[in-house]
């Protein structure tokens, strides 16, 4: 049996939204008259967690002692180097969980391998974005991940009909799905996004239809 694949995706641009937005109302709006059953709405993960409150200004964070002394550690282009984002890593994830991912990390640095300290201290750090991470007007927050993705998407779905899912994609082709409502398209879905048709920057467009080849066919 060959993998399923897309005919299209159509990225939606949408007003800038925020922490007074409801996302599956938003999933639904959008999305209405585009999709059909067997497409997929997809979602950036950075506006989802705006949905949820989870944007957050660096000096609304008083970070301790502790993460002002670990975040010397991590390479500085990295989303935990400043105070602020480590100490709200430390109250995501738990001190002791942090500090275990530290001495995984330094027992990968032996190795030479990357990857110990989120596999240890837990995946939803490395999905903390630090500041100029998102567009405006998030550009000087802290963006944590989405708190219970695979609950949004099935909401979403019984909401609008369609598959759905929640990617974090960059634009180095890295895709990591955080939700998803039928996981036999994963790999199809993960293709379909690797060129981060969510944009990055300004484009102003967290949502993505990728239309089901047969939708595409029954409209020609």
């Amino acid at each position: 049996m060959s993998s399923p694949t897309f005919a299209g995706k159509i990225p939606i641009r949408t007003h800038i939204i925020t922490e007074e937005d409801d996302i599956v109302e938003v999933a639904k709006r959008y999305t209405e008259g585009i999709v059909a059953p067997g497409d997929f709405i997809a979602l950036a993960e950075s506006v989802v967690a705006i949905t949820q409150g989870r944007a957050i200004l660096p000096e609304d964070v008083k970070p301790g002692w502790v993460a002002r002394f670990l975040c010397r550690f991590p390479q500085k282009s990295g989303s935990l180097a400043t105070p602020a984002a480590m100490q709200l890593a430390i109250q995501e994830a738990g001190i002791f969980r942090i500090l275990a991912g530290c001495a995984a990390a330094a027992v990968g640095r032996l190795l030479r391998r990357k990857g110990y300290f989120y596999i240890v201290a837990g995946r939803e750090l490395a999905l903390i974005d630090d500041v100029a991470g998102t567009m405006y007007p998030y550009e000087r927050h802290i963006v944590l991940g989405p708190r219970e993705p695979q609950r949004v998407v099935q909401a979403i779905k019984q909401a609008t009909g369609a598959e759905a899912v929640i990617a974090d994609v960059n634009d180095l082709g890295c895709v990591d799905i955080l939700g998803i409502t039928d996981k036999g398209y994963l790999e199809a879905v993960i293709e379909a996004l690797r060129d981060n048709p969510f944009g990055n920057e300004d484009e102003q467009t967290p949502i993505v239809v990728l239309k089901h080849v047969r939708n595409v066919l029954a409209v020609g």
